[in-house]
């Protein structure tokens, strides 16, 4: 294994997403908290997407992107990164708050319209929830997004 590069902070992970409007708030949010964020192709949309522009506003050139062409691509460089997967998902039974969490953990969000195929979960170091009210099915994956990130940004600052 090769020895993890200099980028420490963790990263805000993709897997294919669905939505431009909900790829460019959460690339904004990424951009002011000065996290990277890694998208899984395919996604569901074009980069050129009216919508990803909107939501992603100027904040677009300023954040740091990572495209990784499929899976297999992403394992192989999390892995040569030595980085732990943190898989949120509505399935899990920890919390996201109850997480102790590290320099370099990225942390991966599923499709807006399927989730998180089985392949990724048993690639995941750990899985963690948001709790939400039984009648609640999930949350917008831009809010999950933002709720885990300001929780690691408290505990790693």
């Amino acid at each position: 294994m090769t020895s993890p590069t200099s980028d420490t902070k963790p990263h805000i992970v993709l897997f294919q997403p669905d939505i431009p409007g909900n790829t460019g708030t959460i690339i904004r949010m990424a951009a002011c908290l000065g996290l990277t964020v890694d998208i899984i192709e395919p996604a569901g949309f074009r980069f050129d997407d009216k919508s990803l522009k909107r939501s992603g506003m100027d904040y677009l050139e300023r954040a740091v992107l990572r495209s990784h062409d499929d899976w297999d691509a992403f394992e192989n460089w999390r892995q040569s990164e030595q980085r732990r997967l943190i898989l949120l998902t509505t399935k899990a039974k920890r919390s996201y708050t109850d997480f102790d969490y590290r320099n370099g953990d990225c942390l991966i969000f599923g499709r807006e319209s399927a989730g998180a195929p089985k392949f990724v979960h048993a690639s995941a170091d750990a899985e963690l929830t948001i709790r939400m009210q039984e009648t609640g099915r999930s949350f917008n994956i831009a809010i999950s997004a933002a709720m885990v990130a300001g929780e690691v940004v408290r505990q790693l600052s």
